[in-house]
């Protein structure tokens, strides 16, 4: 059998966590349901108050945990063996505990910032469309990429995923690691250009036999 017992103006303002007022005004508007004793006093049925608490019950808060991916790049193995990917990972691991974020996975590449062929770049890809994360952690946001990266930052943005970056300037070790990236891109398009003229030059002295 339900407890329906009758409460008084205060018990119910205890109850409803309102003023006195409030509770008789409900009680006017057949908001709250009420009888009269007869003596003339208010009262509540507790289901009524129970009623109304149950409507006023706070939505289960959201989990505002974000899920992150930490990102993290060297351009050769000489810098992983000196430890340099190491450190990297060190550092922005840290910047995502102090934040409390969620780390779901920490990938490493070693390869140039201009290669596409990066397997840990690509499993970020699949992340980022599998809508797995919230947000993308690197140290440098050259990490990514070298060139372009307004691209992929939009395309990021395209899935709801922000990338954030820990520092905004550079160690020397970067520096030096970018004229190696674009001395690998010169000789990448020299050997093209050398190799599309000596193919010409077949062409030709084979035409002229």
């Amino acid at each position: 059998m339900s407890d329906d017992r009758l409460l008084t103006v205060k018990q119910a303002t205890d109850m409803l966590g309102v003023h006195d007022d409030t509770v008789r005004r409900w009680g006017d508007d057949g908001t709250l349901p009420m009888v009269r004793t007869p003596g003339g006093h208010r009262r509540y049925p507790l289901s009524g108050v129970e009623r109304i608490l149950g409507k006023r019950q706070p939505e289960a808060p959201k989990d505002t945990t974000i899920r992150v991916a930490i990102y993290c790049r060297v351009s050769s193995h000489e810098q992983k063996q000196k430890g340099d990917l190491e450190r990297q990972v060190g550092r922005v691991t840290a910047h995502c505990v102090e934040r409390k974020h969620h780390i779901k996975e920490v990938l490493e590449d070693v390869g140039s910032g201009m290669s596409d062929n990066r397997p840990k770049l690509r499993r970020l890809f699949g992340m980022v469309n599998a809508n797995e994360i919230d947000r993308v952690i690197v140290e440098h946001k050259d990490r990514l990429t070298r060139f372009n990266f307004g691209f992929v930052e939009a395309y990021f943005a395209s899935h709801g995923v922000v990338i954030e970056w820990v520092s905004e300037t550079l160690g020397k070790s970067y520096d030096d690691e970018l004229v190696e990236d674009i001395l690998s891109l010169m000789a990448s398009f020299s050997a093209r250009i050398y190799g599309k003229r000596s193919a010409e030059n077949r062409k030709k002295a084979r035409a002229a036999k």
